[in-house]
């Protein structure tokens, strides 16, 4: 059961955004940094928490989840460290995946070539 609520959520926030994407002039940039903020509300309210304990994994599927880590982390490091925990842990969290992004489209961009 757990699949397939993982795969109504995911389809769920595409749908979201595809609609998003179809029916306004925002740009993909726009609705990802939407679903950031959004993911972020939701764990601020400790909503998305929730998601991820009726969903499962698919949870951090979406970009959703980044938000969610963001302000994880940062409430995380709030509470050991005080208000200079709050951007310390906010990076501590979330540093392994945009090392990784920073990484990995710096090697695409070496193998493939943009085409205007």
């Amino acid at each position: 059961m757990i699949y397939l609520n993982s795969f109504i959520f995911v389809g769920l926030v595409s749908m979201i955004g595809q609609i998003i994407l179809d029916n306004t002039k925002f740009t993909p940039g726009h609705i990802t940094s939407i679903f950031v903020v959004v993911g972020a509300l939701l764990d601020t309210f400790s909503i998305y928490d929730k998601i991820i304990e009726f969903v499962g994994p698919g949870a951090y599927v979406p970009i959703t989840s980044f938000g969610h880590s963001l302000v994880h982390a940062a409430l995380a490091g709030a509470y050991e460290k005080g208000l200079i925990g709050v951007f310390g842990g906010m990076f501590d969290l979330t540093a392994a995946g945009i090392t990784s992004v920073i990484f990995f489209t710096f090697i695409f961009s070496l193998l493939f070539s943009s085409k205007d």
